[in-house]
């Protein structure tokens, strides 16, 4: 069987937020406005900042405010943060950041013994933050988490997510992601799922945010890949996950990531080596190792340099 995977692929780093948010120990904000600085230098066409939500509750991102306010904002960089409701469009508004993300959860019963509402209401109440969006040239996308499973609701229907997207299309919000926040995403679902839904709703920007939670991540990008999505999220040195699901911890890794597509010719636009510097500094900072292969076993093509004259040689003779 032949791989049918797509020639370029734009990424968007959550490590400023997803990343970050269930560490105990975490960047402050110079660290934040430094480490950002540096993945738009590395290439990232898309960063997560941070999350305009209580900073009770996500007390990890409660500078994304003042850190919008301090980093070096390209031109050619999309710089976007997660919001829970119309609040956080007043912020987004205030310090200069131009996109925004909201999310709601594919789970029925969990959404409903949180917010008292279906996904679909949920989703239904966005309108005020799309209006205020609008209003002041702010972008809005939209995401649904455990889209490919929930300890709750075990597997998620097809069509429990097409009444998800018709309700983000109805309010206005045609960017979409689908989100394994519980981890439990595999190769052939993804591969279905994509392909059902890309063919269901052309009209959609799809984005995909995996975790790598029982190992499955990389193979479900592939899977990803071969349903013709183009965009997906990572996180620097793998850091994260949701706090708020068992058993979550672990996104995508960005290095691992950046260098199974450029091992496989896939353009990303992005500086590997750049890549893995700023991943061992967040291992520095959160002071304990990570899942990232990468940091720990190195490139590929380190392995496979010009050996010098005779040496091959050697090493062949019996």
């Amino acid at each position: 069987m032949s791989f049918n995977l797509v020639k370029k692929v734009r990424l968007c780093e959550v490590g400023p937020r997803d990343g970050i948010q269930s560490e105990k120990v975490y960047p402050n904000t110079l660290q934040k406005v430094e480490l950002i600085n540096a993945i738009a230098d590395a290439g990232f066409p898309v960063i997560e900042v941070g999350s305009f939500v209580s900073p009770k509750a996500v007390p990890q991102t409660a500078d994304t405010d003042e850190v919008f306010k301090r980093i070096i904002q390209k031109e050619n960089v999309e710089y976007r943060a997660l919001i829970a409701n119309a609040k956080g469009v007043d912020r987004a508004a205030a310090c200069g950041c131009k996109k925004v993300k909201l999310n709601v959860s594919a789970s029925v019963s969990h959404n409903l013994a949180n917010l008292n509402c279906t996904p679909e209401e949920s989703v239904a109440k966005f309108a005020e933050c799309v209006d205020k969006a609008n209003a002041a040239n702010i972008g809005i996308s939209g995401s649904i988490s455990m889209a490919f499973g929930s300890p709750w609701d075990r597997d998620i229907p097809v069509s429990v997510l097409k009444n998800i997207v018709e309700a983000y299309l109805n309010v206005g919000i045609d960017e979409i992601s689908l989100s394994d926040a519980s981890g439990m995403a595999y190769p052939t679902q993804v591969y279905e799922i994509c392909t059902e839904m890309k063919k269901a709703y052309p009209q959609v920007n799809w984005w995909l945010h995996f975790h790598n939670t029982r190992g499955l991540g990389l193979s479900n990008i592939i899977a990803g890949m071969q349903a013709g999505f183009t965009q997906y999220d990572s996180s620097f040195a793998g850091v994260g996950g949701c706090p708020f699901v068992p058993g979550a911890a672990g996104n995508v890794t960005t290095e691992d990531l950046v260098h199974m597509l450029h091992e496989c010719g896939v353009e990303t636009g992005i500086d590997l080596d750049k890549m893995m510097a700023i991943g061992r500094q967040v291992v520095e900072i959160i002071g304990h190792k990570t899942d990232s292969f990468l940091l720990r076993a190195g490139k590929r093509s380190d392995l496979i340099r010009e050996l010098p004259k005779g040496q091959a040689k050697n090493n062949t003779q019996k």
